[in-house]
């Protein structure tokens, strides 16, 4: 669950932003003393996310409305249903409605396209699905929350929470072994030290410097089913060292990874491409 302070310093910057001049139209337009109803609604099928943001942005407009969550965050809902429910100041309910809508439609379009991601998985795989650090700035924990209620892990939150050897810190550090010899020296003794490689080659020689995770990064079907059977014949713990997948990942290619054997396969697009989800809030009634 976020924290509420997190989700309102990320919506009050939303809300200063959109309204820092108020809201002409509706000031001109809706009598102050007008009272109304709003449904947010599903335009086709989706894993429902972002519930309590939606509804915090419309008491920090104003706390005299109130918002219903008639569906749970995680669950799956069809087109036409109803996911919340607002009641309150006209005025308010079309000053906080776009907020609301971009935080939930997000939200929401991160944690459908994770559940398809998971579910593409074979029937009792213990392969996990991951996000990746390539994420909103400033909504990470929000996209990170999406990318778990649909059913997926988050991986690392920023780079003080473990220790990632990418190709840019193996050409600083004069290449992998010193690399790793470094993360050994100086990184704290709980954090078990992960090494991207892209060949056969640099394989060889993370697992030689005793790397904990190996990163198979851009590589095809093969050269990671020829990679995850390398590092099994390492033996414990308990299979080798942890093997993942990443970079050129499809919902295509889901199954043959894990098939392949791999432990975990992080996945950018979770963020960084998922579409929103078309969420309307509609009028139902006035008073």
């Amino acid at each position: 669950m976020l924290q509420l302070r997190i989700i309102d310093d990320a919506v009050s910057r939303a809300l200063e932003e959109d309204l820092s001049s108020g809201d002409l139209t509706s000031e001109a337009c809706v009598p102050g003393t007008a009272v109304a109803t709003a449904e947010a609604i599903a335009r086709h099928p989706m894993v429902a996310c972002g519930g309590e943001v939606f509804r915090r942005v419309f008491q920090l407009v104003d706390p005299a409305t109130s918002v219903d969550l008639l569906v749970p965050d995680g669950a799956h809902v069809e087109a036409a249903d109803v996911l919340w429910r607002a009641h309150g100041p006209a005025r308010s309910l079309l000053m906080a409605e776009r907020v609301a809508l971009n935080f939930a439609q997000r939200m929401t379009g991160i944690a459908t396209l994770a559940r398809r991601y998971v579910a593409a998985l074979p029937a009792g795989s213990t392969t996990r699905i991951a996000d990746t650090r390539k994420t909103t700035p400033g909504l990470r924990a929000f996209e990170r929350y999406a990318v778990r209620t649909g059913g997926a892990h988050n991986h690392r939150d920023d780079l003080g929470s473990a220790v990632m050897i990418k190709d840019n810190h193996i050409v600083a550090a004069g290449g992998i072994e010193a690399a790793v010899a470094r993360a050994r020296e100086r990184a704290p003794h709980t954090s078990r030290v992960e090494v991207e490689v892209t060949n056969a080659d640099e394989l060889e020689r993370a697992l030689t410097a005793g790397a904990d995770i190996v990163m198979l990064d851009n590589m095809n079907d093969d050269a990671v089913r020829a990679s995850v059977a390398r590092c099994r014949r390492l033996g414990a713990p308990p299979r080798g060292p942890i093997v993942e997948a990443s970079g050129g990942i499809t919902l295509e290619r889901i199954p043959r990874l894990a098939a392949a054997g791999v432990d975990v396969i992080s996945v950018g697009a979770l963020t960084h491409s998922a579409p929103a989800a078309d969420i309307s809030l509609e009028f139902t009634g006035l008073g």
